[in-house]
């Protein structure tokens, strides 16, 4: 009897905790759809903005915005876009996996030198790094209680400002790229400087080529989007993570669920032949007892 008292507290357990997951998961599929209207809304604004400065990509090179002009990375921030909370799978150890790699791969000796500096939006991330004694910048965790632009913008200015000052001589971002609820890719990208555009095919230069009718000026125009195309590319990883991470804790639900589901089958049978054996038992000593009374 005391194992199947164990069997039923065990299948109490698992039913509560699968409620609990289906709970998680229709949760996670409700900020999912906010999370991607808002990814999915402001995408093809970033494309255009970025267009734009592809097909200004000739006046950059004269420009004086200090926000183009390489200099030797003796000095690098990486910027990690986490979460708060776990409960996604691996959504948050890759972002610190990719973001352990570019370190390692490009910026070791500037690691040796105690010239990597961490900018973490999420505290997963944040506190992975301030365990490790890394020299992690503020503290960007409550941006996701009210994720608008204007929120992103404080830490992108504090970037920017920061890259001018020459506390970093190079900056990249590590995230998740949202596809869908199931997929996500590791995303690593250079913020600052702006990367140069890549130069176009040859068959393809005619029909990419626009002509803009600029006002005030080409060169004032210029330099007012580098700036806010920096802005836009930062908010837009972090709206992309944010679709991402509800895509992955939805996912890892949903195989938790299924999980339990295989786990109370388990237990049911365990249950059953644990009772099969009980009542056989009891059988098998009133027999015996009728018996040794008739003898």
């Amino acid at each position: 009897m005391a194992n199947l008292k164990e069997v039923r507290n065990r299948i109490a357990s698992v039913q509560s905790t699968q409620q609990i997951t289906k709970a998680m998961k229709m949760v996670s599929a409700a900020k999912l759809k906010r999370a991607t209207n808002a990814i999915i809304a402001l995408r093809p604004y970033a494309t255009k903005l970025k267009e734009i400065l592809e097909n200004l990509s000739a006046s950059l090179e004269g420009s004086s915005s200090p926000f183009i002009q390489e200099r030797e990375p003796n000095k690098v921030l990486i910027v990690t876009v986490s979460s708060n909370r776990g409960l996604a799978g691996a959504f948050n150890m890759n972002v610190i996996k990719a973001a352990n790699n570019l370190i390692a791969e490009k910026y070791s000796e500037q690691l040796k030198n105690g010239n990597v500096s961490i900018i973490s939006i999420g505290k997963k991330t944040q506190d992975f790094y301030e365990k490790r004694k890394y020299n992690v910048i503020g503290n960007n965790n409550e941006v996701y209680a009210a994720l608008t632009f204007e929120n992103v913008t404080k830490i992108t200015d504090l970037i920017m400002a920061g890259f001018i000052k020459g506390d970093f001589d190079k900056v990249e971002v590590v995230y998740n790229r949202f596809r869908n609820a199931a997929v996500q890719f590791i995303t690593t990208e250079q913020l600052l400087p702006l990367p140069k555009a890549e130069e176009p095919a040859k068959e393809l230069t005619k029909a990419s080529n626009v002509d803009y009718i600029l006002e005030p000026s080409q060169e004032e125009i210029v330099e007012q989007l580098i700036p806010k195309s920096i802005k836009i590319q930062l908010y837009k990883a972090v709206l992309d993570s944010h679709a991402s991470e509800h895509g992955a804790r939805m996912t890892s639900m949903d195989k938790a669920t299924e999980n339990a589901g295989e786990l109370l089958k388990a237990l049911k049978l365990s249950y059953n032949q644990a009772r099969q054996a009980a009542i056989t038992t009891e059988l098998t000593e009133i027999v015996s007892g009728a018996a040794a009374l008739n003898g």
